[in-house]
C-alpha cells in the first residue's frame, strides 16, 4: 500500500471505476452551462412574450387602481383580492417558470443523463471536520471558483458599462418623453446588455465545461496496481484461477479415465495419441468417443485398455481424425464411418476368434 501511493495515475479509468464514481454522484458537469441555458431562456421568453406580459401586467394594474375606491376592507374582500393577485401572478409569470424549470432540467439531463442517488448528501464526519474543511476551502478546485466567478463578474461588469455608456447621451432627451417610451427604452437598452452578457457566459461556460471533463478525467485516473487489484476483483486472481482450471482438468480426466473400461476399443497413433470407442448396436446411432489424449494421458489410456483386454487398434490417418474432430461424449462424424465400421468389424471377429478358442478350450 505504501509503494502504490507513491505511484502516478496514468491510466485511464476502467468502465467499473466510471461506474462507481457516477453512484456517488460524481459526474463531469458544468453549473456555469445550466446557469447559462437558463438565462439565455429566460431571455428570450421575455422578449418573445413581452407583449403578453405587458399587456397581461397593464389588465393587472388597471383593475386594482380602477377598485381601489370602491374596494371594502373587510376579510372577505381582502381574501378574494388576494386570490385574484395569486391568479394573476401565475397568468404573468408562470410561461417564465415553466420555461425555466424544463431548460435547467434538460441542460443537467443533456450534460450527465438520468441519475438518482442520495450519496452526496448522506451525513459524513469528514463533512463537519474542521479541517477538511479548510483544506477544500483553500484547495485547487475552491481557487479555481473563486477565479472563475470573478473573471465572470469582471466580464459582465464591462459589457453592462460599455453599453451603458453608448446611450448615456440620450438618457436626459428621455425626460420629456413618456412613462410608455421610457420604459420601453429601458428594456430595450437592458435587453442589449442581457445579449451580449449571455453571448460571453456561453463561451465561458463551454470553456468551463471542457475544464469540468477534463478535471473529472484526471481525478479518476488509477496507477496501474490500482487496476491490477481491480482486475483480481472482477476477474479472480490468475493464479487462483490457474490453480482451479488444473483441478477442473485433472477431475475431468479422472472421470474419462473411469469410463475407458466401458469401451470397446482404443484406437492409437501408435504411441502419441489414443481415442477410446464404444459402441452398442441398436441403441446408439454411431460410436462416440469415450476418451482421448496426447503424450502421458494416451499412454494411461493404452494401459487401462490392456488391463481391461480392450483391443488397441494402430490406425494412424483414424486416430488423428478422431482427436482433432471429436470432442469427449461426441459421435464420430459421417466421413469417418466407413474406417470406423471396419476398425469395429476386426475387433468383432478378433472377440469372436478369442471366444471360440475359450471354448475349446
Amino acid at each position: 500500500m505504501a509503494q502504490e501511493s507513491f505511484q502516478e495515475k496514468t491510466e485511464q479509468a476502467t468502465p467499473k471505476r466510471r461506474e462507481e464514481a457516477r453512484k456517488k454522484g460524481q459526474v463531469a458537469k458544468s453549473r456555469e452551462l445550466a446557469s447559462v441555458a437558463v438565462l439565455l431562456s429566460s431571455l428570450f421568453t421575455l422578449y418573445w412574450g413581452s407583449s403578453f406580459f405587458m399587456t397581461n401586467l397593464c389588465k393587472t394594474l388597471s383593475y386594482y387602481l380602477n377598485h381601489l375606491s370602491t374596494l371594502n376592507i373587510d376579510v372577505n374582500s381582502l381574501q378574494s383580492v388576494g386570490l385574484l393577485g395569486m391568479k394573476q401572478f401565475f397568468i404573468l409569470l408562470g410561461p417564465l417558470f415553466f420555461v425555466i424549470t424544463f431548460v435547467a432540467f434538460l441542460s443537467n439531463y443533456l450534460q450527465i443523463g438520468t441519475l438518482f442517488t442520495w450519496e452526496p448528501i448522506v451525513p459524513k464526519l469528514s463533512k463537519i471536520n474542521p479541517i477538511e474543511g479548510f483544506k477544500r476551502l483553500f484547495s485547487l478546485q475552491s481557487m479555481m471558483e473563486f477565479l472563475k466567478s470573478l473573471f465572470k463578474l469582471i466580464v459582465v461588469t464591462w459589457i453592462a458599462w460599455s453599453s451603458v455608456q453608448e446611450h448615456v447621451d440620450l438618457l436626459p432627451p428621455l425626460l420629456d418623453e413618456t412613462p410608455y417610451q421610457i420604459t420601453y427604452y429601458i428594456g430595450m437598452v437592458s435587453f442589449k446588455i442581457f445579449w451580449k452578457a449571455c453571448m460571453a457566459m456561453i463561451l465561458l461556460s463551454v470553456m468551463d465545461y471542457l475544464y469540468q471533463r477534463w478535471e473529472f478525467e484526471k481525478n479518476l485516473r488509477m496507477t496501474k496496481q490500482e487496476i491490477k487489484e481491480e482486475f483480481k476483483q472482477t476477474e479472480g486472481d490468475p493464479q487462483v484461477k490457474s490453480r482451479i482450471r488444473s483441478i477442473q482438468r485433472e477431475l475431468a480426466r479422472k472421470r474419462m479415465m473411469q469410463e475407458v473400461p466401458e469401451a470397446d476399443v482404443v484406437i492409437t497413433n501408435p504411441t502419441h495419441l489414443a481415442i477410446a470407442l464404444r459402441y452398442e448396436a441398436g441403441k446408439m446411432e454411431a460410436p462416440y468417443v469415450v476418451a482421448k489424449g496426447a503424450g502421458v494421458i494416451a499412454e494411461k489410456i493404452r494401459q487401462i485398455a490392456r488391463e481391461n483386454s480392450i483391443p488397441v487398434i494402430e490406425n494412424r490417418p483414424v486416430a488423428q481424425s478422431l482427436y482433432k474432430l471429436v470432442d469427449i461424449g461426441q459421435t464420430i462424424p459421417e466421413t469417418l464411418f466407413q474406417a470406423v465400421a471396419e476398425i469395429f468389424a476386426y475387433v468383432y471377429r478378433l472377440k469372436g476368434r478369442t471366444d471360440t478358442n475359450k471354448a475349446r478350450g
